[in-house]
């Protein structure tokens, strides 16, 4: 016997589906008549990097992909065991706007928030910047890391 999976409300809303089918139809025809699709998506597209966060005994550690940044424009704070990450990613001002042909990477500001399991000790957290990529390590605060317990045996 195989289970089937019951649609959603917004997968059963038809204003929804034609809404997306509206969507898939504009995205169609702009590539069958060759408009160039990408620099208008992309200029519009909000951005934010990709994360990857790991936990250890004793922290986290959050890896956030920024290439081509420089580390004066990232903020990181932690409040409340919510690590938020600010930046913003600029274009290269010396080429001119008329000179590209194709503008795929996004430019921006970005926010990113992540909410942590456990309190982390806010004074303790470093920050490190290398190869575009950022790697911010929250350690832990000693009331939330495991107490080991010791059984005495009487007798």
């Amino acid at each position: 016997m195989s289970l089937m999976r019951r649609p959603t409300a917004a997968q059963l809303d038809p204003w929804r589906r034609l809404m997306n089918l509206e969507g898939d139809m504009d995205r169609l025809f702009n590539w069958a008549l060759g408009k160039n699709v990408g620099e208008d998506a992309m200029e519009s597209v909000a951005w934010a990097p990709a994360l990857d966060v790991r936990e250890t005994e004793d922290s986290f550690v959050v890896e956030a992909d920024v290439p081509g940044m420089e580390k004066e424009g990232i903020e990181i704070s932690v409040l409340d065991n919510v690590l938020t990450i600010k930046g913003e990613k600029k274009r290269n001002e010396e080429v001119k706007e008329d000179s590209y042909h194709r503008v795929e990477r996004v430019y921006g500001t970005f926010q990113r928030s992540l909410g942590l399991p456990t309190p982390i000790d806010e004074g303790k957290v470093k920050a490190n910047f290398k190869n575009g990529v950022l790697q911010i390590t929250l350690p832990k605060h000693e009331k939330a890391k495991p107490k080991q317990i010791s059984v005495e045996i009487e007798g």
